[in-house]
């Protein structure tokens, strides 16, 4: 494990070296989406090597990455025409409560450290990035990460959408677009500038709606510890797996313990 991290570190040192880091982490909101197949994420770098070290992390098959983006689009087709009524209904009572913009498009760290607009349910007030630097002293876990139990910022009908997570049913749209999977790391929403060196072991895969670490704490886990999680995904990662982790999320949604 230690000497695949430190393989790690030098490729990403040399990879940084070679294609200039701000190009890769950073200001990537201009780069146009990869279609629906997201061949990107589909190449032969998408483990960060060409037969480098970096690319026998984990199960890195060509056969399983077309598999699970098979899988993924699949899956989202045949949720869409359920998923969208209920997004519509969801946004009018988010509406009703509180006036404003339905989505909530987030800037996430995703494949490669690159940042794309993520797309949630706005389950706050509208002014509630504002009010996030007030309520900092409450923060419950480790800065830049921020979870607050009791959060004033949430709505009564946002309250809900949480507790049963169908604030994140718009990521279906992501998921369609390539900038995601349904399972994987969840992204961050601060930049990959503030990981460490072993945090970004997380970026060779495309970030997921859910993963290991939601099944095993959901929003009680703190960042290391979802590191850890994640890096053990990756490690393990196969089609019968990701199956698994989606069945398993099924049962964390209907038994909603770390979830607020």
């Amino acid at each position: 494990m230690q000497q695949r991290r430190s393989i790690l570190q030098t490729q990403l040192a040399l990879y940084f070296a070679r294609v200039g880091h701000n190009s890769v982490i950073g200001k990537q909101e201009n780069q146009p989406c990869c279609g629906i197949i997201n061949m990107a994420a589909l190449s032969s770098e998408s483990c960060w090597g060409e037969g480098g070290a970096i690319g026998t992390l984990g199960n890195c098959s060509r056969t399983y990455r077309i598999s699970k983006r098979i899988m993924d689009i699949t899956i989202c087709v045949i949720l869409l025409p359920f998923v969208i009524p209920v997004i519509s209904v969801c946004g009018l009572a988010l509406w009703l409560e509180n006036p404003g913009p339905i989505l909530f498009c987030q800037e996430r760290t995703g494949w490669r450290g690159r940042r794309f607009k993520m797309f949630k349910l706005r389950t706050m007030v509208v002014n509630a990035e504002e009010l996030k630097m007030e309520l900092r002293h409450l923060n419950e876990l480790t800065w830049p990460d921020f979870k607050i139990s009791n959060d004033p910022r949430i709505t009564r009908v946002g309250r809900f959408l949480r507790k049963t997570s169908l604030d994140e049913l718009p990521q279906i749209f992501n998921v369609l677009l390539g900038e995601m999977s349904l399972v994987g790391p969840r992204p961050t929403s601060f930049t990959a500038q503030t990981y460490k060196m072993w945090h970004t072991e997380r970026l060779e895969v495309l970030p997921g709606i859910t993963g290991l670490w939601q099944v095993s704490g959901r929003s009680d886990v703190d960042f290391d510890d979802r590191l850890r999680l994640d890096i053990e995904y990756i490690q393990r990662r196969s089609i019968w797996y990701d199956i698994t982790l989606l069945f398993r999320t099924i049962t964390a949604v209907l038994l909603p313990k770390g979830a607020y």
